[in-house]
């Protein structure tokens, strides 16, 4: 009996640490994002490809996730948004590199890549004023307790983000930055 009861005390501890995470290959957290990742134009010559992401132990009663890529620190008064995907299903576990390229159909099935502050959907890297401090970039997945957001791809950065703050049950960052 006594062997029982810490066998399911361990258990019980080992899930009770499991903190829902974000990681990727390709972004380090707090390293200087790679120039496949870094935006092409505004003056900035990068590939713009997504990075790989995926997130693990994601809290019970999630039905779907959702990515954004924020920039708090660009000099707009309202940050800027990079990534917005959402609707993605609560089976899948990360975003492919290039995902966020609406044309390489390699996002989850369902999902939307609505606009970003670049005024379109899909990625668009880092590309801060040249000379700036270096700017905070947050990669985040929100694990959401409805299925489905009722946004299309026109709606702003803003906008959904205001339905993930009211869906959310839980938030895993990773944060990287970049200067030129």
């Amino acid at each position: 009996m006594k062997a029982v009861l810490i066998f399911v005390c361990a258990f019980w501890f080992s899930q009770a640490q499991a903190e829902f995470s974000l990681t990727s290959p390709d972004i380090k957290p707090g390293a200087t994002i790679n120039d496949e990742q870094v935006f092409n134009g505004f003056g900035c010559a990068g590939k713009n490809i997504s990075p790989e992401i995926k997130w693990s132990d994601a809290p019970a009663g999630t039905k779907s996730f959702a990515v954004t890529v924020y920039d708090r620190d660009a000099p707009t008064g309202s940050g800027w948004w990079h990534w917005v995907i959402f609707n993605i299903s609560a089976d899948v576990s990360g975003l492919a590199k290039n995902a966020g390229d609406p044309k390489s159909g390699l996002a989850p099935a369902g999902s939307i890549q609505s606009h970003t502050d670049f005024g379109k959907p899909g990625y668009g890297g880092p590309c801060p004023p040249a000379g700036d401090k270096p700017h905070r970039y947050e990669f985040s997945v929100y694990a959401l307790k409805t299925a489905t957001l009722p946004l299309d791809a026109d709606a702003s950065g803003a906008m959904v983000g205001f339905y993930l703050q009211q869906n959310m049950l839980k938030k895993a960052l990773l944060r990287a930055q970049y200067k030129r």
